[in-house]
Order: C-alpha cells, then structure tokens, then sequence
C-alpha cells in the first residue's frame, strides 16, 4: 500500500504534489475503430489527437514530469481539482462529473507474486470519444485490454469510450482475484503450521495477514461504491450499455468484499485454533509434569520417613530394609503407573482434536479458491480471442442485467 501525500497548509487548490522518486512520464496511444486499430508511444504532446470515428486511448504512466501532466491538462481541458486528485495519489476511489468529462478513480494491484501485493491508483478521464488513465507506477496491468484490442472480433473494437472505460474499471478489479487466490493458500499454510507445530511465527503470520485483509478490504469498499454511483450516472457519457457491463462489474466488488470478509474471519478462527493449540500444549506440559510428581509424592514420603535422624528406628536395624524400602517404592511407582494407564491420562491427545470449528473454516477457505478458481477461468473467456466466446459472454450479461 502507499503513503498519502498531503498539500501544505494554505497550499492553491489544485496543487500537485510529485514526488522526488517518482517515475518519468511515458505516454501511449491507442486509437481504434472496428476496422482498424494503431497502438504507438509518444514524445510530443502535440501528437496526442483524437481522431473521428475513433476511440482514442491515452495511458501516461509515471508523475515524475510535471511539465507533461499540466500539458496534457491543458490541451483536454482537464478540471485543475480533477489533476490534484489524480497525481496527489492514494485519493478514496470516487465519480466526479464535469461538464464534458467523467472522472474515475480506482484501485489495482500491480504485483500478485505473493499476498504482500501493491496497490496503486488508476485515475480515468472519460470523454466523448477518448480515455486518458493516469498510473503514478510502471506496469504492464492493462496489457490484457491491449490484447482486446488488437482482436477485431471483440465487441470492444466495435464500442465506444464508455465502454473501454468499463474494461479498464473491470481489468483493475479482476487484479484482485489472483491476491485472494494466494491469501486462501497462505491461510491454509498457517492452518497446516498450527496443527502441526504451533510456534510464535504462526501468530506473526495471522496477525499480518489480517492487517493485509483489513488494507484490501479499505479498498474494496469504496470502490464498490465507486461503481455503484456510476451505475446509476446520469451522464451522457456512460451509455446504457456499458452501466449494464458496469452492474456485472460492481458484482464483483461485492464477491471480493464477501470473500474478504470469509478470509478475515477465517484469520480470526486461526487465531483462536492457535491460541487454543498453545493452551492444549501447555496443558499436555502440565498433564506430564503433574503425573511425575505423583509418582514422587509417595516415593518421597517413605524416603522423608526413614531418613528422620531418630535413635530409635526399628526398621533400620532389619538386615533387608534397604531392598525392602526400594521394592516399596518401586511397588508404589508400577502401581500408579498402571493406575495411569488405565485411567488413559498417560496417552497425548492428538493437537487437533476437538477443533471441528477451525477444520470448518479450513474447509470454507478451500472452497473459495475453487470459487475463485472457476471465476478467473469463466473471466477469461473472451480475453481468449474467440468471437463466439466473447459475444455470447456478453449477451448473457446483457440479459442478466
């Protein structure tokens, strides 16, 4: 996750705050129509033209120039308020309307090589035939929509601007998927790690693990709600087709927030297996501790008697009280030793045992990476290419919604 930047006190709205770190802008355009498509980098700003009967795709990527941001602000006419909330980055995932553009602001996930994931901001400046995104981070998250593109059989070639902002909205969100995916695989990992071996780092690794649900779980929220407002936009910007796609896309947030919501309560039930494991161990110590102590009891008793320093023991003066006390002893000891056997109190009770609730939950969590698993494979039927494939996903949403 990042750190939000706030401007100085009394600062002009508007103000851009760029980082001292931050990335060099880079600018690609893709221009299509359901004929043709032309996908190329560019240096000058001057370059950056809308084309009739096109769609125009402008994707600038890094905030480290601020000449370019405030050019390409000026020549699209760019709301001054709308530019701070795109580079004064992380900004709550919201819909802003103005007179002849919508802004977006929404998350993704940039890297999903383990659950430590980043988030970063994707900004959108929808308008009549164009779409500007704004990344503060280099990534190749949208290459996916690249591809759609480059396919003249996807409904996406034949569409306009709303729509392609729809692809965008929903390739953002779909990069959720893959971080849940692994958050199931790591909550299993500690499940396995608690039953086996409960150690401290199981405790660490549930307690990052919630914080790291908690962090999505802020983004996903608003985010929902984010889509939501767009849905019911009454712009004539978001045609009525796309806010059907839309519907199916605020469907999603709802899954990841349930889903996330599974997994946070899932951490909690680990949390109690652990602490409940930790208890179950210490009471197996005690159990152990306690039994040998017992056995002592009377061994020390007949020792403590006979080891008084009185003048007149009679037993002492016995030529086999020594073996004798030591086969008492030992007579004592078997005895409750075999007392202990048959009370069952000298076997370990398996760690696992009794936790029905957590072996529940482990179950629940297995099922959600099916349920994940299925949904990546149903979400990538029209990123294939088919044009059968594609259209019929689409028409069945259509008629859904």
């Amino acid at each position: 996750m990042f750190r939000k930047r706030h401007p100085e006190t009394g600062a002009c709205p508007g103000t851009l705050l760029i980082p001292h770190d931050a990335p060099p802008t880079s600018i690609r355009m893709l221009q299509f129509s359901a004929d043709c498509a032309t996908d190329r980098w560019v240096e000058d700003i001057e370059h950056l033209q809308t084309e009739p009967e096109q769609v125009t795709w402008i994707d600038v990527q890094g905030f480290g120039d601020e000449s370019t941001l405030t050019a390409i602000a000026e020549k699209f006419d760019i709301h001054p308020l709308a530019m701070e909330d795109i580079v004064n980055v992380p900004q709550r995932p919201k819909v802003v309307s103005y007179p002849h553009q919508t802004l977006i602001i929404a998350r993704a996930v940039t890297s999903t090589e383990d659950v430590n994931a980043r988030a970063t901001q994707v900004s959108l400046v929808v308008g009549h035939d164009y779409v500007i995104t704004f990344r503060h981070e280099l990534s190749n998250l949208f290459e996916p929509v690249r591809a759609r593109i480059g396919n003249p059989a996807t409904r996406l070639r034949k569409s306009g601007a709303d729509y392609l902002a729809y692809v965008i909205i929903d390739t953002a969100i779909d990069s959720l998927y893959p971080v849940l995916a692994r958050f199931g695989e790591r909550l299993e990992t500690i499940e396995e790690g608690i039953l086996s071996n409960p150690q401290p780092t199981c405790l660490q690794s549930i307690n990052a693990t919630r914080n790291q649900l908690m962090q999505l779980r802020r983004t996903i929220w608003p985010l929902r709600d984010a889509v939501r407002s767009l849905i019911h936009e009454d712009s004539p910007l978001i045609g009525e087709t796309s806010q059907a796609f839309l519907r199916d896309t605020h469907d999603h947030c709802e899954q990841i927030a349930d889903v996330l919501e599974m997994y946070r309560d899932v951490a909690t039930g680990l949390l109690n297996t652990y602490m409940s494991a930790v208890a179950h161990r210490s009471n197996e110590i005690m159990k152990v501790l306690t039994i040998i102590s017992s056995i002592f009891v009377p061994m020390t008793f007949v020792a403590g008697v006979y080891g008084m320093n009185f003048e007149h023991m009679p037993e002492l003066a016995l030529s086999f009280s020594y073996p004798m006390v030591w086969v008492i002893m030992l007579t004592i000891a078997v005895t409750m030793l075999w007392y202990f056997h048959r009370k069952r109190w000298l076997s370990v009770s398996p760690l696992n045992a009794g936790n029905n609730d957590q072996q529940a939950s482990g179950r629940e969590s297995r099922k959600v990476m099916v349920a994940l698993n299925s949904l990546q494979t149903h979400g990538g039927a029209e990123d294939s290419g088919s044009q059968d494939e594609a259209s019929s996903e689409d028409n069945s949403l259509l008629e859904a919604a």
